[in-house]
């Protein structure tokens, strides 16, 4: 894949960023995030849109923003899926670049604004993704990805893409290039876009209920003449799969997300038939690795 580069200009210290975060069932985790963020001077507002956590994590996490003022928590409407909070909070907000940050994604300050300067510099509508690393500090894999085919996502979820001619749609093992670069999917865990784009996008599509939203987006904004860019100094610590949730669950959502993705793209009679055979090779290898982490949870 052939990168384009952009190079970052100076930060503005005018520029208006909110942050929306939507928990569920978080965990500890949270109470990390929500520090890192307001630590940051370059954030106008935190937007907490709460889909389910218990009582004592509610508690605490009044207690913990209760004496700030960019703080404002959404409750009270239940489970309404990873998308449309996202959009309830985006269209609530009051900045000019919309930061979607996971619950359990740790920020370092200035990531925020180095992801508003790339975008600044973008075709509309732009999407501009960070460095998503573990505790270790090593990449995360899904910051930045390839192309999402049916074939591709049956080789990326199985063993296929360890064996010679077959590769992976993550991209966290090839070198960390030195400024941002166009990538075809930035992950939706730590994901930027400002007004103009997110208006003119209409958002995430609401009926990708958790998982592949932010596929379906990037490739909406490329549809659309626009860019989307990864951020290599945009870092953020990510601990990931800290929600309660089942994991069958979230991985049922998962499959049934690339289905709905790939009959909304898929139009010529090769690729229907493609997807067709694919489809139950996807099933087994996302349930099946869903299944055996189940088991393995105490």
């Amino acid at each position: 894949m052939t990168a384009n580069v952009i190079a970052l200009p100076v930060s503005h210290p005018k520029k208006r960023i909110s942050i929306i975060m939507v928990s569920y069932f978080t965990g500890p985790s949270l109470m990390e995030s929500v520090p890192a963020v307001l630590a940051d001077p370059d954030i106008l507002e935190l937007i907490i849109i709460d889909n389910g956590n218990n009582a004592s994590a509610r508690q605490r996490l009044w207690a913990l923003t209760k004496n700030e003022s960019r703080v404002r928590i959404l409750q009270g409407h239940g489970n309404i899926g990873f998308s449309r909070a996202c959009n309830y909070g985006a269209k609530l907000s009051k900045g000019e670049f919309i930061l979607f940050l996971n619950p359990d994604a740790v920020t370092e300050k200035g990531t925020a604004m180095r992801m508003a300067d790339c975008g600044a510099k973008l075709n509309l509508p732009w999407i501009v993704g960070g460095n998503l690393q573990t505790v270790s500090g090593v990449e995360q894999r899904g910051s930045r990805r390839s192309e999402l085919t049916p074939i591709s996502a049956v080789v990326s979820f199985t063993p296929l893409h360890k064996l010679p001619g077959f590769k992976s749609i993550h991209l966290e093992n090839l070198p960390l290039p030195d400024e941002a670069v166009q990538m075809p999917i930035v992950s939706g865990a730590c994901m930027m876009m400002n007004r103009e784009s997110f208006d003119t996008l209409g958002g995430f599509d609401e009926r990708y209920f958790l998982h592949v939203e932010d596929i379906d987006i990037c490739r909406r904004a490329k549809l659309a003449g626009g860019e989307v860019f990864f951020v290599p100094d945009a870092k953020v610590m990510h601990y990931g799969s800290t929600s309660q949730a089942r994991i069958v669950r979230v991985e049922r959502n998962k499959f049934s997300g690339l289905i709905r993705y790939f009959r909304s793209y898929t139009s010529h009679w090769w690729s229907k038939v493609l997807l067709f055979i694919s489809v139950p090779f996807m099933y087994l290898a996302i349930m099946g690795r869903a299944w055996w982490m189940a088991t393995r949870k105490p």
